[in-house]
């Protein structure tokens, strides 16, 4: 057994096996054996106080590992713990080092054999000691005891998940790392095992032991010492979709591979076992979905030192691997895919056939399509040759037909019958290997892939450069503007990353000079075209769902560098709305926007990129230049209205950027907001441009903090004479009841400003001073949200006699506030009174009851100027809304939305509320969602839906939650009435007047 088994980590998995009693029997035979070996003692008040791992700290500091274990095997021979013993005596005899030593060998000659690249000849197979230390971090229990972790690293392919997995496994052989934590760790790739008849886990485990007769009983006698390590988990194709009930619990049960590791990461098998799971970034929702994750770790992939060092060993020559890395570093493109491995190795494979040719380099730079179509063309065209053979552009165009039917399908790995297909015929199987852009799948001889799903990206762009969908063998694959729409959703495939940008990157005049030379022909001007026509009805439509993902569209018309398309193409758009999170989304975003004149509403966020700036950093020139290109769309376009920047953070530089720009006079924005947006710069300059912009009519701030100076600067800019901001909104600004007397002096002063939404800031102790100020008769708001502010039952008094004072608000959205039923009882005293002008009241989660619906159905009856009562989340039950009914049913009551989602209800209030149905002519909408109505509750509701003298518009009900039956009920009751909707989101359709 080696030494490093006797560390405190390891005596504290013994201890843990012992109880309570038995532990404390252990402390007392400790006192006595220690004095009967005549050994050093350990303070008797530390050992008695010791938890178990406190207690493994003490043996080990006190004494030698060897003695510290050998003292704490006679105790539990002592103790007659003979299963202790016998673990140790098991382990002892060398399971988990001739496990370890083979594992060392398998993964070392791994390390070698699985790169077609070379790469790995560069990097040493050690992990770094950060890296020891981090992975170590990954697994140690956060508390005491033996709590499981399933670790999932994730990443795009290519950036080093199987290296890191390999060097990890080869790093615990060394018992460098996770020492004594685990025993064992077994590697699965599910690319190799997805293939296997239905197998065990006892099975899986022997196929990683190094000779035939795996002690399976052994090995998982102790499961919380097990790490089980799942590579390529995306190729499993079905995921984690099986019912519980389809689990096993059973190492020896032979199951489908696929329900053996959903077993083992739902925690049905082995729940006891740590997991270290691999998978591209398209997988985790699922596993996030199904699985107890403890930590997301993503790799980096080379940083800017490994870059450079790659380069230089890569091209050899010092001079020319400098003059290949200057050029890439200029380009935040080029340089942020050199953090992937294998295409830091493309794009220097690509670089190094340039310069043997004596080509510019800057050419090959200018684009990543440049780099991509340099690598592919040079490698089809023989060496020494001025141009392709007739065989390989037969052989490419075979290729490219392949990648489009892969890209359209889904499918990144490939058999024989695939290949004919596409026309790649058995003779040509041995050149495409050899080129490296086709390699062989696994251990399977007809199973192939492509070097990266960037090749097939590429090319399957390339085949629309050269045919027409039309003539493609599989009906999957679509047409170019099919393809455009596709790429340019939100929602698009997971796999498409590059494909647009391949496609439009192959427009660019340099490209189709290529195209010329080698293929002789190309398609580019149609596409060009279809292109134009696809965002051309994109501005006209607009984006009324938000799907359209602006900076897609950017990314294609960078890939371009076509200034003058450019600059058309993103004046056919009215809408834009992206997320910059690096310095290549800042550069392709500013390129695009200093072309723009014609957006009308703009709404992007900023992370990763801008820092805050101090004496020791600044933000770059370009990045400055870049971000003044972004927001002079401000003043550029002379229709933009509407104008958001949210979850970002502003440099000093740049903030003072983005104020310059919207006092300027050219600015013509209505609407302007800021959400969750950290600066650092004089705030007052952000306020000043309420000074100059007179048809700003809306303004928000939303979790972004404002200090007492900035809410009082804020205040007196919105008093400005010239000033005629509509809509305030500062939601969790971080206000304070302080903020309320200068809030309260704004309602007072100002004649125009109609809306007020200051939800999720503490405002309790300030509700008084502007309840006050809004009982002026000359106050002019109509709206008040103050939902999530820690407003309490008193605060009722306040507000209602506001509500009896106050002639202008209408809305009054009290949400998520311990009100309570004496709250509620207060304010509906001035409820009741129908001189109270108030149109809608929101009292979601307000923690009433039953008890206060009494005066609530009162004020239905007595104020004829509620329309809209919103009392969902909260305990009212089925004897609260027979109370309700009873005044909804009230000839005088005009309610025409209510709300009662997570209520309380069953279908026994169903018979009420069938009744309000029937009889009331004004109600339109009623939310029963997140309730437990039944079939029959339903049937009640549906009949009354038939009355004629039915008035409902919209029913809130969610279909999912209800049986088979009582949804196709619900679906025929919709389908019968053409003006009935039925929905789980009443939210959108809420009448809300502005």
């Amino acid at each position: 057994m080696a030494a490093s088994f006797f560390s405190d980590f390891g005596l504290m998995w013994y201890l843990e096996e012992l109880k309570k009693e038995e532990f404390r029997k252990f402390k007392e035979y400790l006192k006595q054996m220690t004095l009967h070996l005549e050994l050093k003692q350990i303070p008797w008040t530390e050992v008695k106080k010791a938890s178990r791992e406190e207690l493994a700290n003490l043996l080990i500091k006190h004494y030698e590992e060897q003695q510290a274990w050998n003292i704490t095997l006679r105790i539990f021979q002592k103790m007659d713990r003979k299963d202790l013993c016998m673990k140790v005596m098991r382990e002892r005899t060398g399971y988990t080092q001739t496990y370890q030593a083979h594992a060392k060998r398998k993964f070392s000659r791994l390390w070698s054999s699985k790169s077609v690249t070379e790469i790995h000849l560069y990097f040493q197979e050690e992990v770094k000691q950060e890296e020891c230390e981090h992975l170590d971090h990954l697994f140690a229990p956060k508390e005491t005891g033996k709590q499981p972790r399933t670790v999932i690293i994730q990443g795009p392919q290519g950036i080093g998940k199987t290296t890191l997995l390999m060097k990890l496994l080869m790093a615990w052989s060394d018992n460098k790392i996770f020492r004594d934590r685990f025993l064992y760790t077994f590697y699965f790739c599910c690319r190799e095992l997805r293939e296997l008849p239905a197998t065990s886990l006892a099975d899986l485990i022997s196929r990683e032991w190094p000779d035939p007769a795996a002690p399976i009983t052994e090995i998982v006698s102790q499961p919380e010492r097990l790490l089980f390590v799942i590579d390529s988990f995306e190729e499993l194709k079905d995921g984690l979709n099986e019912p519980d009930s389809a689990l096993c619990d059973d190492v020896m049960e032979k199951r489908p591979v696929q329900v053996l590791l959903s077993s083992l990461l739902r925690k049905k098998m082995l729940p006891e076992a740590s997991l270290l799971v691999a998978v591209q970034p398209v997988c985790p929702k699922e596993l996030r979905d199904r699985v107890a994750i403890s930590e997301i770790y993503e790799p980096r992939g080379f940083n800017e030192s490994d870059r450079l060092v790659y380069f230089c060993c890569f091209f050899k020559d010092p001079k020319r691997a400098m003059e290949a890395f200057s050029l890439v570093r200029e380009s935040e493109q080029l340089f942020s895919i050199c953090q992937i491995p294998l295409l830091c190795w493309i794009l220097c494979t690509s670089l190094k056939q340039e310069m043997q040719k004596g080509k510019d380099l800057a050419l090959t730079c200018q684009s990543t399509t440049s780099v991509y179509s340099c690598f592919i063309f040079n490698l089809f065209t023989p060496e020494g040759a001025e141009g392709p053979t007739p065989q390989s552009q037969r052989q490419l165009k075979a290729l490219c037909s392949l990648a489009a039917e892969g890209m359209w399908t889904d499918t990144f790995e490939f058999r024989e019958d695939d290949l004919r297909r596409n026309g790649v015929v058995e003779a040509d199987i041995p050149a495409l290997l050899g080129t490296k852009v086709l390699l062989k799948y696994g251990e399977r001889e007809s199973s192939y892939v492509f070097l990266h799903a960037c090749i097939q990206e590429f090319c399957a762009a390339l085949f629309y450069l050269l045919r027409s969908h039309l003539d493609h063998p599989h009906p999957a694959v679509r047409s170019v503007q099919e393809l455009l729409v596709a790429n340019f959703e939100k929602t698009r495939r997971a796999h498409w990353i590059f494909l647009g940008c391949f496609l439009t990157g192959l427009l660019n005049r340099q490209e189709q000079q290529k195209l010329d030379a080698f293929f002789g022909f190309q398609l580019s001007q149609e596409i060009k075209q279809q292109l134009h026509q696809c965002l051309k009805s994109l501005g006209e439509h607009g984006d009324p769902l938000g799907q359209v993902d602006s900076l897609a569209i950017f990314y294609c018309l960078f890939e371009m560098q076509d200034p003058a398309f450019v600059k058309q193409a993103v004046n056919l758009l009215q809408k834009a709305d992206f997320h910059i999170i690096d310095n290549a989304d800042l550069v392709v975003s500013a390129y695009c926007l200093k072309y723009c004149s014609s957006l009308r509403k703009l709404s992007f966020s900023v992370q990763n990129v801008f820092k805050k700036e101090d004496e020791h950093s600044s933000t770059s020139d370009y990045s400055l230049v870049c971000w003044h290109h972004i927001c002079s769309v401000l003043t550029t376009s002379g229709h933009l209205t509407e104008f958001q920047v949210q979850d970002s953070t502003l440099s000093e530089s740049t903030f003072v950027t983005w104020c310059n720009q919207l006092r300027h006079p050219s600015c013509r924005l209505q609407r302007l907001g800021i959400n969750n947006v950290s600066f650092s710069g004089p705030s007052g300059q952000l306020f000043e441009v309420l000074f100059y912009q007179p048809d700003l009519k809306y303004l928000s701030f939303t979790l972004t903090k404002l200090s007492r100076d900035d809410v009082r600067s804020l205040c007196d800019a919105l008093n400005y004479p010239a000033g005629n901001v509509k809509e305030l909104a500062l939601v969790d600004c971080f206000l304070s009841p302080i903020d309320c007397e200068v809030l309260a002096c704004l309602l007072t002063n100002n004649k125009k400003l109609t809306y007020l939404n200051v939800s999720c800031n503490d405002l309790d102790a300030g509700l008084p001073l502007l309840c006050e100020a809004l009982c002026n008769p000359d106050t002019v708001l109509v709206y008040l949200m103050l939902a999530y502010c820690h407003l309490r039952e008193q605060c009722c008094e306040y507000i209602s006699e506001m509500l009896l004072h106050n002639k202008s608000v209408r809305y009054l959205d009290l949400g998520a506030n311990v009100l309570k039923d004496e709250g509620l009882k207060t304010l509906c005293e001035a409820l009741k009174r129908p001189d109270c002008r108030l149109d809608s009241l929101c009292l979601v989660k307000c923690f009433i009851t039953v008890a206060c619906c009494e005066d609530l159905a009162s004020a239905l009856i007595s104020n004829q100027n509620l329309k809209i009562l919103q009392i969902g989340c909260n305990e009212i039950g089925d004897m609260g809304v027979k109370l309700l009914c009873g005044a909804l049913t009230h000839p005088n009551c005009c309610l025409e939305v209510l709300g009662l989602e997570e209520c309380g209800l069953t279908s026994t209030c169903c018979k009420d509320l069938a009744s309000v149905l029937t009889s009331s002519k004004t109600l339109q909408q009623l939310n029963l969602t997140l309730n437990a109505l039944d079939y029959a509750g339903v049937v009640v509701l549906c009949e009354a839906l038939r009355h004629p003298e039915c008035a409902l518009q919209v029913l809130g009900l969610r279909k999912t939650d209800f049986d088979e039956e009582t949804q196709a009920l619900l679906m025929a009751e919709e389908e019968r009435n053409p003006n009935l909707t039925i929905t789980d989101d009443c939210d959108t359709v809420t009448r809300v007047e502005k």
